[in-house]
């Protein structure tokens, strides 16, 4: 592997599509807005000088199509990349998604591979309101035949980014837009990551936290907090949501006896509601207390910045959860929680930290 340096989970995957396009003449780009200067949140910045324009399509938009002729391309032995710049725009191409991509290698006896990567951002902030700042991805992980990566950190991006290239069959990546900005070491030049399921990135003793995407920086924040009040906790980050590997969540809640999930998405019917159900199953002997689950209340998200606070789970509210699981004073929680809320130092609530850069 070459060497390490510091880069951002946006430039790790440009550097990862670039990597795996120019080894593989079949991969092509189709975006809405390839053409356009933001370039997908700069995510396909500058591919043209290394592969040629004629690999970049723009496309018109009409994303049922973009879909469907993205499909008849990996049919005929393309691998072809498509990048919606928001979650809620692949909702005009489910038919081809669900029944075309998802099925056509099962159907067809393993005649039929679609080589596929979808790519969609979700996450929220500057009032895109209840249209354009959903967590979709359950509707995704439902259905059998897609895998649905959700990466948090540049190193797994980029990896797993060329894995979901060099995949036969269909991938969702779904990529938060906080988490283009999330510093982090990656290798430079070509290497794959498994697409397997949750890594650990903290080891505790007190209590297990599960968590997807942008929510893993804030379970990590969390972590740290409840270190310093006296729960040890373990943090792991899915980053893969299909197939739903668990064997290590369900060694580090042996372990705990305790569990929280963090989601994205919402609470009920949620990525988290599926891990608890799983883990119930397999160590409830093991549990010491009911599971919590974290994630959006059962409503859409208000554009209005005034009625946002509370919406989204963050570090602080982890915090309060898991301080009041373990019997922790309220005066320690409280202190841990102002603490959280001045390394914010007055931010508005959707706006994550400095170094986002926006405007999208």
């Amino acid at each position: 592997m070459s060497d390490m340096r510091m880069t951002n989970t946006g430039d790790a995957i440009r550097e990862g599509l670039t990597e795996v396009a120019i080894r593989n003449p079949a991969v092509i780009f189709l975006a809405e807005g390839a053409a356009d200067p933001s370039s997908v949140y700069g995510t396909i910045a500058g591919l043209a000088k290394h592969i040629g324009p004629e690999r970049i399509i723009e496309m018109p938009v009409a994303e049922n199509a973009l879909t469907g002729v993205a499909i008849g391309a990996a049919m005929m032995g393309k691998r072809p990349v498509i990048s919606f710049h928001r979650v809620e725009f692949a909702l005009l191409a489910m038919e081809q998604i669900v029944n075309n991509a998802a099925k056509a290698h099962y159907i067809s006896c393993g005649r039929h591979r679609i080589p596929l990567v979808i790519r969609m951002v979700v996450g929220r902030g500057w009032g895109q309101g209840p249209e354009h700042s959903q967590s979709l991805e359950t509707m995704f992980a439902l259905i059998p035949g897609l895998k649905v990566l959700m990466p948090t950190y540049p190193r797994d991006a980029k990896g797993m980014i060329i894995s979901a290239v060099e995949d036969d069959n269909p991938v969702m990546v779904i990529e938060h837009r906080w988490c283009h900005y999330v510093q982090g070491q990656v290798p430079s030049g070509y290497y794959t990551e498994p697409l397997d399921g949750p890594n650990v990135l903290r080891e505790g003793k007190d209590l297990t936290i599960v968590s997807t995407s942008y929510m893993t920086l804030e379970a990590m924040r969390a972590a740290e907090q409840l270190e310093r009040i006296g729960c040890s906790a373990t943090v792991l980050d899915m980053r893969v949501i299909r197939p739903l590997m668990l064997d290590r969540v369900f060694a580090s809640v042996a372990k705990t006896g305790r569990l929280i999930t963090v989601d994205t998405g919402f609470r009920k019917f949620g990525i988290g509601a599926e891990i608890v159900s799983e883990v119930v199953s397999n160590c409830f002997d093991k549990l010491k207390s009911p599971p919590i689950r974290i994630g959006l209340p059962d409503h859409p998200t208000p554009s209005s910045r005034g009625l946002v606070p509370g919406i989204y789970p963050d570090a602080a509210r982890i915090v309060r959860e898991a301080g009041a699981e373990m019997g922790i004073a309220v005066s320690k929680i409280e202190s841990a929680v102002s603490e959280l809320v001045a390394q914010r130092k007055g931010l508005p609530v959707d706006v994550p930290d400095p170094f986002f850069k926006g405007p999208f």
